[in-house]
């Protein structure tokens, strides 16, 4: 009885497993537990983003949003991002430092409507912004392009609401094409990327960037 009242609690709240100092195991029952709580945290707030999705075009006329996409990171991702950050591998660091488990990409038609969709994020009721990096105003310097926010978002569970991090980006059709592609091009096994190739890169990131300032002239 008092192991299942344990394991109950674990599940109601998301900060005992913080005590946990022993190893990750990916396949128990405290590792498949957090993945659906973050699972949960990603419908909570995808939910939510549809709401403003539909009053957009329905109150405005308007679509402020492309569309959305949603994923829980892979095990063997997590893993690897704590490995190289040097992170021990435990429950603890793993949900202090490790912050796009959840992660969340909302892609609009334009460069302006990423700002429009930040700020309306920001006044969802409940929900904490942690951080923000704009790599918008101010892209990487691979010429990468997009809006970073790291959140809190309320879940409600039958027993308790607990918060859970999730990672938010957000940016144009435009910028989401180029960085899928970066992607593919960097991360093929057969092809190494050298300077003129990153040099490229770049160089097309910011002719993204024209484009996406141009295309908010006609609208």
């Amino acid at each position: 009885m008092k192991k299942k009242k344990k394991e109950e609690a674990h599940l109601v709240k998301i900060e005992n497993f913080l005590e946990y100092k022993e190893p990750i195991t990916v396949k128990d029952e405290t590792f498949e537990k957090l993945m659906f709580i973050y699972s949960i945290a990603i419908r909570e707030l995808e939910t939510k983003i549809s709401i403003l999705q539909d009053e957009s075009k329905i109150f405005y006329n308007y679509d402020l949003i492309d569309h959305v996409s949603t994923r829980i990171k892979k095990p063997e991702s997590i893993m690897k991002k704590m490995k190289k950050k040097g992170y021990p591998f435990t429950y603890q660091e793993m949900i202090e430092n490790i912050n796009d488990i959840a992660g969340i990409r909302i892609i609009c038609p334009l460069k302006k409507d990423v700002f429009s969709v930040r700020d309306l994020i920001k006044k969802i009721p409940g929900v904490h912004i942690l951080k923000e990096k704009d790599y918008i105003t101010q892209p990487k310097e691979s010429g990468y392009s997009s809006y970073h926010i790291i959140l809190e978002v309320p879940v409600s569970l039958s027993k308790s609401k607990i918060y859970v991090k999730v990672e938010l980006q957000i940016r144009t059709l435009a910028m989401d094409f180029w960085a899928n592609l970066e992607h593919k091009i960097k991360y093929k096994p057969e092809v190494e990327v050298n300077k003129k190739a990153s040099k490229d890169l770049v160089s097309y990131a910011k002719m993204v960037n024209k484009l996406d300032n141009k295309m908010m002239l006609l609208s």
